[in-house]
């Protein structure tokens, strides 16, 4: 466990907003090669690793996602501070005071706050009252700038992406919190299954392809790729907890339903059986604003048997916390799934 808690945190610390991760897949890329694998890159920039299985004429299809929620420049207003335009599904307020990196066309790296415009008490009245939004919101610069054309002359046009600090923090508790828990934990997770299987010198049941999908955050990561011959695909996400879900901090979340309509149910009954069988934790959920990679390749027409299952999310899409416990159990069901000798 030590490992994908360690993985988790260094890959929560490498900025891959969608659109801008490179850098990430380039890293997974190098550490995967070390271990004698073959990762492939595709034209949409993720990163595909094919892994042979004894029965070679049925294949599994499993993903995380290395994208992350995060903005771009969208102007830079008459102060030299810049308005913003975000990336991924999630509001203003879940943002504000954060600190963050903007990065220029070319290859600066510029730090600064989010911050509301009204945001002294001791200035403004409606310091709590004003809306959290495009307008009110805007990014202070840790530079010395104090008109569009200074902030300009520092190389920052619209369009340059804008990351949000992780702020990784494992706790003597066993709780992780961080920025992009989504979808990170699950990243290393696969990662670190392909690292032990290499180790260990095993074959998985049946040829299985890992997606390393980048563009997840905004619809359509894992929606490419497929082998004809795939008849499982499952995507390893966040679970979602709020009220009503049934999803926690300490177990592996099975979804049965989200926003894109009901998951396999043959493969879901599938992963409940090997939780049981396994002595897994594991909570069946219906995530209702929330699609998947899995869900993404269904609508792109994929003929599959599409499951998604993942640690449980505190917070999600904001300062987001999870637990060694749930992160075990995923970890867990991932094995079970990928060393189960029938497909569904």
């Amino acid at each position: 466990m030590t490992s994908t808690i360690e993985l988790t945190s260094q890959l929560t610390n490498i900025a891959s907003p969608t659109g801008n991760t490179f850098t990430i897949i380039d890293y997974i890329e190098t550490l995967l090669k070390e271990s004698n694998y073959v990762p492939k890159k595709t034209n949409k920039g993720a990163l595909l690793v094919s892994v042979p299985g004894n029965d070679d004429h049925k294949h599994r299809f499993i993903t995380a996602h290395v994208d992350t929620l995060g903005a771009m420049v969208r102007a830079i207003k008459p102060d030299g501070r810049l308005k913003i335009d975000l990336i991924g599904g999630f509001k203003f307020n879940a943002i504000e005071g954060e600190y963050c990196t903007v990065y220029t066309q070319n290859g600066k790296e510029l730090t600064g706050t989010i911050l509301m415009h009204q945001t002294s008490v001791h200035v403004y009245k409606d310091a709590g009252d004003a809306p959290r939004n495009q307008d009110n919101m805007k990014i202070r610069l840790d530079e010395k700038v104090t008109s569009k054309e200074e902030t300009q002359k520092l190389g920052i046009q619209v369009g340059d992406f804008i990351s949000f600090d992780p702020r990784t923090v494992i706790t003597p508790t066993g709780f992780i919190k961080s920025r992009h828990l989504d979808d990170k934990v699950s990243v290393a997770i696969l990662i670190n299954f392909l690292l032990q299987l290499k180790k260990s010198g095993d074959t998985i049941p049946f040829t299985t392809h890992f997606l390393f999908s980048n563009n997840e955050e905004i619809g359509y990561g894992g929606n490419s790729n497929i082998d004809p011959r795939v008849i499982e695909y499952v995507a390893v996400d966040m679970g979602a907890m709020g009220d009503d879900q049934q999803t926690d901090e300490y177990s592996v979340s099975i979804c049965v339903k989200d926003g894109s309509g009901p998951y396999h149910l043959s493969l879901r009954n599938h992963f409940v059986t090997l939780c049981q069988n396994n002595h897994i934790p594991y909570q069946l959920d219906i995530y209702p604003y929330y699609g998947s990679d899995a869900s993404a390749a269904i609508r792109s027409g994929a003929d599959i048997k599409h499951g998604l299952i993942g640690a449980g999310i505190e917070a999600s899409h904001a300062y987001e916390r999870t637990h060694i416990e749930s992160i075990e159990a995923t970890e867990k069901l991932v094995a079970a799934y990928l060393f189960s000798k029938e497909l569904i």
